[in-house]
């Protein structure tokens, strides 16, 4: 069951964003997805939402928990009153197909996937889909929500650079994409260790080998395009899942996996939107200067308002 709060402002026919958040924990003071960044005590998460509602997205669906609730309607819920329709829905370990359930010492939320599924309720349009806790760049939510206004059939998602993904102070995961000439995608690759190494880039493989990359490597940040069609293909493919590894305390239901699955049996066809943004995120305590630099140089720039909610 979701929860709908009509914040009165107007939906229009835009497509609905839905931000997974459940992964933001009860205690605010200092995680990093509702750290300030901007000059008026912006998140990163307000940033993505500011870019979203001017690229045309008419409806926002928060994937939250039920122990967050009110402390996330108060303090980032209550930030767009009076602009856009809200709905929330939740993620909990037991939100599963009957006859499962989780094992009894699970705390790992159940991944990407399910958190998608959650919002099965709430939208019954094209939706995109991101993360709470990632800046993502103007042009890659106009890109997305362009994709979705357009009556294709075909899924999407917004493809960075490698390069412009990375951390200076240690190691991140990201999905390196397969594409055809056309940029639809032939799969993409979790990979967890990739670093900078001067110029260059590497990644380490579980078996500890190092191999090289180039940098300009197309990957997947967790922001996507779909239509509700989406929704039938995890409802499947997570029995599936569940019937493999429905007792692993610590497995996850990917959408990358599901993506490939679908792209693999030719089910569905994924379009690749290259973006010329660079990612922000925290990955480590020591980014988040570099964040608060990069807002205030795209507020010099004239790309936001030194205040987004007036």
């Amino acid at each position: 069951m979701h929860e709908r709060r009509s914040l009165g402002g107007t939906s229009g026919n835009g497509p609905a964003l839905v931000v997974l958040a459940a992964g933001i924990g009860s205690r605010y003071g200092g995680l990093k997805q509702v750290d300030p960044v901007g000059p008026s005590g912006e998140t990163i998460m307000d940033y993505s939402i500011y870019d979203a509602l001017r690229a045309g997205f008419a409806r926002l669906v928060f994937v939250i928990r039920r122990d967050i609730e009110n402390a996330f309607r108060q303090t980032i819920g209550a930030r767009f009153d009076q602009r856009v329709a809200v709905d929330y829905v939740f993620q909990e370990l037991d939100k599963l197909p009957a006859p499962f359930a989780p094992p009894p010492n699970r705390r790992k939320p159940w991944g990407t996937g399910h958190a998608i599924l959650m919002a099965q309720e709430a939208v019954r349009e094209p939706f995109g889909v991101i993360n709470a806790d990632d800046f993502y760049g103007r042009h890659s939510f106009e890109l997305l929500a362009r994709h979705l206004q357009s009556a294709s059939r075909d899924y999407a998602m917004v493809g960075f650079v490698l390069r412009n993904t990375l951390s200076e102070f240690g190691f991140v995961a990201r999905g390196v994409c397969r594409t055809t000439p056309d940029d639809f995608l032939e799969d993409v690759v979790e990979l967890t260790r990739i670093e900078r190494e001067g110029d260059a880039v590497k990644y380490t493989d579980p078996a500890g080998k190092v191999h090289s990359l180039t940098g300009a490597e197309t990957v997947s940040l967790n922001m996507w395009g779909f239509s509700p069609t989406i929704l039938t293909h995890l409802r499947r493919e997570l029995v599936v899942f569940l019937e493999a590894q429905g007792q692993d305390e610590k497995a996850e239901f990917f959408i990358p996996t599901v993506v490939n699955t679908l792209v693999s049996r030719g089910e569905e066809r994924l379009k690749v939107l290259r973006t010329p943004d660079s990612w922000f995120g925290i990955t480590y305590r020591q980014d988040r200067p570099r964040v608060i630099e990069d807002i205030r140089r795209l507020i010099a720039q004239g790309d936001y308002p030194d205040r987004l909610w007036q």
